[in-house]
């Protein structure tokens, strides 16, 4: 076909390595269409954050490439639906027990184009492996609604068709995982679209995946910034799956409203969390600090305002100081380097400004704020903004970098005011030794995940979605499942 260099048309396996099944090569990536590996004759690169350097060649994906790979989605999907439930179920644990044995790659793969540090990229791709078991062990049964001499009614679930996972740079392994393990187990094809910023491992992912799943029932097309839209107005897809911004989460759904797509959609958050005075200082700081600045700040659910009892504010605000700064900022490959760089330079220009607001503002930081004097690299300082106003920007934005900030706080009632007074409501949390009281305090917030002295606990088996404007619908879980399929209600008659 024109436009294509077709490079694997088979749907064989390149010989094992190290054990491996099919073998990988990390150096050369392409879409997966039909699963054949193609390239296009426009081509681009990402660049890792900690260098700069430029990270290989990827297709630039065309229209073209999106109707191929949704006709052969199309063409994928009766075959695949009618599949049992078991088979599918057996590909998919055999696609995570293959992708566990490129641990060590996809790591040093995620490091390269994501720049989290190593040891942060190992545990990603061990717990994409675990989502998929976890997916592969829940039931989603048919429900006898009623049934008497007469009638039998029954509620069922059906798959939606062809679906599209739009997967975001922060977590590129796992979030693509956590779209294409519940689309696949309820019988559905799925097109992965990669951000532009790391589209190497969901790339790599989907050449492995060939060796498991017929052809069109996993794809990935690798793009520029039109490639989102291509996917999302396609009349032929029934079901956008996007993770990202905001900004971006209101323009997808726009598009996908000319075809009533399904759509699921988890956005961004601006998290709370609610330290109050009876806590044991000492034992939450290491847990608070780390799910401040982890992978950069760079999560959607990790803790961008903290909130301090007046009781203990400045104690815990010096600890908070001190631990913090035992993180070592550095490139990912370093040892013990548990803040990497900022992933690209369009966030890290973003971040940047909340810096040049710091003396404008008269912001005053507990620690950090000022960018670091170094040559390479999207790398920031951790920096903690002490008790600014309530309507900084540092306060009513979602930074996405590792700078944030603490304010002190007396009353419940006014603390939990003030946490859900924002059009995100992502996550939230109250830190206390009074668990009812925390409790009690918890149930207050809008947010579609609240924890009890902790933050940012996250599980397969546990709806994810947001409130507001931090997303419409859920992810994991036997919710996430049911995303994915139609319900359908049957009246079984008896003659």
């Amino acid at each position: 076909m024109p436009g294509y260099t077709t490079l694997n048309s088979t749907n064989g396996v390149a010989p094992a390595v190290n054990g491996h099944a099919p073998g990988l090569n990390f150096d050369t990536f392409y879409n997966v269409i039909d699963n054949e590996l193609t390239s296009t004759s426009t081509t681009r690169h990402g660049i890792n954050p900690a260098t700069l350097e430029p990270n290989p060649e990827v297709p630039v994906s065309t229209q073209e490439d999106v109707d191929k790979a949704v006709a052969s989605a199309r063409k994928a999907f009766k075959p695949w639906a009618a599949t049992p439930l078991e088979k599918r179920r057996e590909a998919l644990l055999a696609f995570g027990n293959a992708m566990e044995g490129y641990t060590k790659e996809i790591a040093q793969m995620l490091t390269k184009e994501q720049g989290k540090p190593l040891s942060q990229g190992t545990q990603e791709a061990g717990m994409a492996k675990a989502w998929i078991d976890a997916f592969c062990a829940m039931k989603l049964p048919e429900e006898v609604l009623e049934e008497d001499a007469e009638k039998k009614v029954i509620n069922r679930y059906t798959p939606l068709g062809v679906c599209c996972g739009i997967v975001p740079w922060n977590y590129p392994v796992l979030l693509m995982i956590g779209k294409v393990t519940p689309a696949l187990y309820t019988g559905n094809c799925i097109i992965i679209k990669p951000s532009p910023y790391t589209p190497y491992c969901n790339l790599k992912l989907g050449e492995l995946a060939r060796k498991f799943f017929p052809p069109g029932v996993l794809q990935v097309l690798s793009g520029g910034d039109d490639l989102g839209p291509m996917l999302t107005a396609h009349p032929d897809i029934d079901k956008i799956s996007f993770t990202g911004s905001s900004v971006t989460g209101k323009k997808v759904m726009e598009s996908c409203a000319k075809t009533l797509k399904r759509i699921t959609l988890e956005l961004g958050g601006n998290d709370p969390a609610i330290i109050c005075e009876d806590v044991d200082i000492a034992k939450i700081i290491p847990k608070v600090a780390l799910l401040s600045f982890l992978c950069s700040a760079q999560i959607c659910m990790m803790i961008k305002r903290l909130y301090v009892h007046e009781k203990i504010y400045d104690q815990f605000r010096d600890a908070l100081v001190e631990h913090t700064k035992t993180f070592k900022v550095g490139n990912g490959f370093e040892d013990d380097v548990f803040i990497g760089p900022v992933q690209n330079s369009m966030q890290y220009e973003k971040v940047k400004t909340l810096f040049d607001d710091i003396p404008k503002q008269g912001w005053k930081p507990a620690l950090g704020g000022e960018l670091p004097n170094q040559g390479k690299g999207y790398f920031i300082t951790p920096t903690i903004i002490d008790n600014p106003p309530e309507d900084s920007r540092i306060v009513t934005e979602e930074p996405f970098g590792p700078i944030f900030p603490m304010l002190k706080w007396s009353d419940d009632d006014d603390v939990v005011a003030r946490a859900n007074d924002t059009k995100m409501g992502l996550g939230a949390s109250v830190w206390s030794a009074d668990v009812e009281r925390a409790t009690n305090m918890a149930k207050q917030l809008e947010a579609g995940s609240v924890w009890v002295n902790s933050h940012f606990v996250v599980a397969p088996g546990v709806p994810f979605g947001g409130h507001k404007w931090s997303g419409i619908g859920t992810e994991w879980g036997t919710n996430g499942l049911k995303a994915y399929c139609n319900s359908q209600s049957m009246w079984i008659f008896k003659p």
